[in-house]
């Protein structure tokens, strides 16, 4: 069992920077791929970003050159760095985890409660 808890969203201008973290309890969390997903209102849940536990990144297009995902193991955390904010990256952003490799958010089996991001024009 894995618990996520994310934080570090909020309001910012277009051009700014937030960095996201998200800190998971449990054991295992080495052996977890974790991932950031966003759900802006009225839309689905897209990917942004995961980070396996091999070290091994990818990220949507729409980020790509922007954001950055990192984690750290020894504290069981791992963030998501934006950079260059635009208003189409106003979302509620969450953090997940999966033993499988995968972009796809039925395939992630644990769930934060979210954390908002606004960003103003």
């Amino acid at each position: 069992q894995v618990q996520l808890v994310e934080s570090g969203g909020g309001l910012v201008q277009a051009g700014g920077s937030l960095r996201l973290a998200c800190a998971a309890s449990g054991p295992t969390f080495r052996s977890y791929n974790m991932a950031w997903f966003r759900q802006a209102p009225g839309k689905e849940r897209d990917f942004v970003a995961k980070h396996t536990w091999t070290c091994y990144t990818n990220y949507a297009n729409s980020v790509k050159g922007r954001f950055t995902i990192s984690r750290d193991d020894a504290k069981n955390t791992v963030y998501l760095q934006m950079n260059g904010l635009k208003p189409e990256d106003t979302a509620v952003y969450y953090c997940a985890a999966s033993k499988a490799l995968s972009a796809v958010a039925t395939q992630y089996d644990y769930w934060g409660q979210g954390t908002q991001v606004t960003v103003s024009s």
